[in-house]
């Protein structure tokens, strides 16, 4: 059966079917006292053809020895690519889109250290798009209260009240803080919001203005062309 699927090289929404899909499992006892377990790969290939990238997970699923039916997934490894990070364009700064690509490198393996260069890639941010520069965090996102739309803001704000990241928005953005997976991923979704919001549509915007000034040149272009048959 076919389905939808997004492609974390390209970030094209595809249609992936049986061709493009293999699912490669075993079965096996770990000891008595751990029970069964199944091994289960999944190697995707990217129907665009521009991209045919290998994606490859491994998952571990823990099975009633009995009727041989899955009791739940015991834990799960993206094993390529490493990262869930999306490919982000070369216009937006480098140091933002390194600190962004390691903060999903690393968020189940360290979500403290993906905690903090999501909070120092946020500010940087703040930094570059908006040009505020108020040496602490919070303070900058308060300054940014005018300059955006309302929704944004309470998005970006609301990250303030959220366990420890948000009682260490006042301090240095370098500081490691205590957090878990679920709280570093957050932080990871607001800078894919952000970066998608600002740099992407502000530089699809100009492209799209860009086009429309060339297109109107030429067809003032062609209009004088038109005349000067007359005019002769």
């Amino acid at each position: 059966m076919a389905s939808k699927w997004t492609c974390p090289y390209c970030n094209r929404p595809c249609t992936v079917g049986k061709d493009d899909v293999r699912i490669i499992s075993g079965k096996n006892y770990i000891s008595e006292e751990y029970g069964k377990y199944k091994a289960s790969t999944q190697i995707t290939v990217c129907p665009n053809p521009e991209c045919r990238k290998r994606t490859i997970s491994l998952t571990i699923i823990k099975i009633d020895p009995h009727f041989e039916t899955e009791i739940e997934k015991v834990h799960h490894w993206n094993l390529l690519p490493e990262s869930a990070a999306k490919p982000f364009p070369d216009y937006i700064p480098q140091q933002l889109r390194n600190d962004y690509e390691e903060a999903c490198l690393i968020q189940n393996k360290s979500p403290k250290a993906s905690a903090t260069l999501s909070r120092r890639c946020l500010q940087g941010i703040i930094r570059d798009f908006w040009g505020i520069k108020k040496g602490r965090l919070v303070d900058e996102i308060n300054e940014l209260q005018e300059k955006i739309d309302p929704i944004t803001w309470d998005a970006i704000n609301s990250v303030r009240h959220v366990g420890n990241i948000g009682a260490h928005m006042e301090k240095d953005v370098n500081l490691i803080i205590d957090v878990d997976p679920e709280e570093a991923g957050l932080l990871i979704w607001l800078i894919e919001t952000l970066l998608t919001d600002w740099y992407v549509q502000r530089y699809e915007r100009q492209q799209r203005m860009s086009g429309l000034v060339q297109l109107a040149e030429r067809k003032k272009q062609e209009k004088t062309q038109q005349k000067k048959p007359a005019d002769s």
